[in-house]
């Protein structure tokens, strides 16, 4: 088996002419470097060197037939090492990010734009859809970062952080203002026309099963597919709609449509980080990472 690092010890050795030299350079004591150069040239049975009172002169039989090709293969191997060391370091190549819509348009936009003028060699590849699909793409490595609404409990992927919170509330337009002037029994909340998004959503889940469990029943008249269509639906006065306050804070502010105030309110929840399991993290993930948790930039570049 070849042993590298004699031939390193051999090529410094040549180059330098002198064991003194070549010992400093490689930091290794001389006697070490004299029993490397024994081993190699046992290894080989013949003498790679004449000592003379020169130095360390390469012998013609044996030294110099090889020079010149160990030292094309240790350049080879300290290039491909170097290469390796700039792509840790550098941010190439294809960045795959998975998440919603409404996540891209109320999370990820800025950081994308942001991201892009960074790094603009990276080629960026957009995967839009909801979470339940997102965590399907990350056990099967086919992205590289993941933004899911939470609560998610699934052991098969990296859940890193949070990004934001997402605060769910009851909105409606001017039809339903009155309920906005006072806290409202959740378990009334039935007893109007609700909009909720798909029944298979992370959101639509975590709502129900909440109010399950304590002793309420929603069960929405309306199905959305989008929480944009879901928030149109609601200010042309369709019903009350369930959406995270985040996402409709410019609605609530201009008065096209008021928040509902339940007792109890309804759990907070949140948009995390997810990545595929058991698989490092290149430079270019590592670097969007970074741009969502400041806390989380010292752990990200290790």
């Amino acid at each position: 088996m070849v042993n590298l690092e004699l031939y390193r010890v051999f090529y410094t050795v040549a180059k330098c002419g002198s064991l003194t030299r070549a010992s400093e350079e490689l930091y290794i004591s001389q006697p070490a470097i004299s029993q490397a150069i024994k081993q190699l040239e046992g290894q080989l049975g013949m003498p790679l060197f004449n000592r003379t009172h020169r130095g360390m002169e390469l012998s013609e039989q044996g030294g110099k037939q090889i020079f010149d090709t160990v030292a094309r293969a240790l350049a080879e191997l300290d290039e491909a090492e170097n290469r390796l060391k700039e792509i840790k370091t550098t941010a190439t190549g294809t960045l795959r990010i998975s998440a919603s819509d409404t996540i891209f348009n109320y999370a990820l936009i800025d950081k994308i734009a942001t991201y892009h003028d960074m790094y603009p060699e990276v080629k960026l590849h957009l995967i839009n859809c909801i979470t339940t699909e997102t965590i399907d793409l990350l056990k099967n490595g086919k992205c590289d970062i993941a933004f899911m609404n939470l609560p998610v409990d699934d052991k098969d992927f990296e859940l890193s952080s949070t990004v934001m919170p997402l605060n769910d509330i009851f909105i409606a337009n001017a039809r339903y203002a009155p309920l906005a002037e006072d806290v409202q029994p959740l378990r009334t909340m039935h007893d109007y026309p609700l909009l909720m998004l798909d029944a298979n959503t992370v959101t639509r889940k975590a709502i129900i099963q909440f109010a399950h469990s304590i002793g309420v029943h929603l069960h929405p008249e309306i199905e959305c597919g989008s929480l944009e269509l879901m928030i149109n639906l609601a200010k042309s006065g369709a019903g009350i709609a369930c959406a995270p306050r985040e996402y409709v804070t410019r609605e609530l502010a201009e008065g096209s449509l008021f928040e509902i105030r339940t007792d109890p309110p309804l759990p907070v929840r949140g948009v995390g980080i997810a990545f595929p399991k058991n698989q490092p993290l290149s430079y270019a993930v590592k670097e969007f990472f970074r741009l969502f948790n400041t806390k989380e930039k010292d752990a990200a570049q290790k």
